[in-house]
């Protein structure tokens, strides 16, 4: 196997200001959080974009500039702009950002699904801004849309610009859609193929679930795509675990899980990227730099963006 690329998820859409006090929200909080995660080992950084006044999640192209901006003046780290946005944002809200800024890499999200936040009102109570648990209430009767006119929209903007993806896929239906853009020549190898585990809505994270998809997976696509986990919440390091020891490439960061163990709030994505990484390097693996993650993913380089 290659060295190990690990991602790191730096705010996300779905966990609130209210959650944590760590949660990066103004874009120097995002961009400084990213640098740090960069120097902690991460190669790539996943980045969404807030509004500075209450956090709430923030898809406009402008919004990404002075993150991107001040990470490529501090670091060489692989960034990663989202397509998924936040929920209710349009098919065009979302993607307008790595269309305009075209990134080495963008994430896509591979099929439409029930996306359960409503679970969180159990744990979380005290919000400081009324949008927090408007958002989490409605998730309930919300489907995260991503039709296959809307995927190929995504691609037909992107491809374009030859950015690549960080292909997100939430159970083996996504894996299947995936592979129908790839069998018409919509997407090219080597596909950067995201499995995530432990969302309400999505395939679980029991270890006979990350198999499943990783058999999948395998069937579908053979040596043609790279491998990568994200565990959700409680699952975060333990899904990471049974990746790496499968061979995956990794993913944690803010976004995907706020806690650094039980009933322990990780003070920054650099926290969990150290963490992932003693227990990559405890299973004997090698950590990817951000230039071999751009020559394991066949990236185009980090000279030929737009920011």
């Amino acid at each position: 196997m290659s060295k190990v690329i690990i991602t790191c998820a730096i705010t996300g859409g779905i966990h609130t200001p209210s959650m944590s006090p760590y949660l990066p929200v103004t874009a120097q909080e995002i961009a400084d959080s990213a640098v740090e995660a960069a120097k902690a080992g991460a190669a790539i950084v996943h980045l969404h974009a807030r509004n500075p006044e209450d956090g709430r999640p923030d898809q406009r192209v402008e919004a990404f500039e002075p993150i991107l901006r001040s990470i490529k003046q501090r670091s060489g780290v692989v960034c990663n702009i989202t397509t998924g946005g936040a929920p209710g944002m349009t098919v065009e809200e979302r993607v307008g950002p790595a269309a305009r800024w075209q990134p080495e890499v963008a994430s896509l999200n591979m099929g439409s699904m029930n996306f359960g936040l409503f679970p969180m009102l159990k744990r979380f109570k005290d919000f400081k801004h009324a949008w927090e648990p408007a958002m989490l209430e409605a998730s309930d009767d919300f489907i995260f849309r991503n039709t296959y006119r809307d995927i190929r929209y995504c691609l037909e903007k992107l491809n374009a610009t030859c950015t690549r993806y960080e292909f997100e896929c939430y159970d083996t239906a996504h894996l299947h859609n995936l592979h129908y853009f790839w069998r018409e020549g919509l997407v090219k190898a080597p596909l950067f193929i995201q499995t995530v585990f432990g969302l309400l809505g999505g395939i679980g994270a029991h270890p006979d679930e990350v198999l499943h998809m990783k058999r999948t997976a395998d069937r579908l696509f053979g040596d043609a795509y790279n491998w990568s986990v994200l565990g959700a919440g409680a699952a975060q390091m333990k899904v990471a675990a049974m990746g790496a020891a499968m061979g995956a490439h990794v993913r944690v960061g803010l976004e995907d899980s706020l806690w650094l163990g039980k009933g322990q709030l990780a003070q920054s994505n650099a926290a969990q990227v150290t963490q992932v990484r003693q227990i990559l390097e405890g299973l004997g693996h090698e950590i990817a730099t951000p230039d071999e993650a751009r020559a394991i993913l066949s990236l185009k380089g980090g000279d030929q963006v737009q920011f």
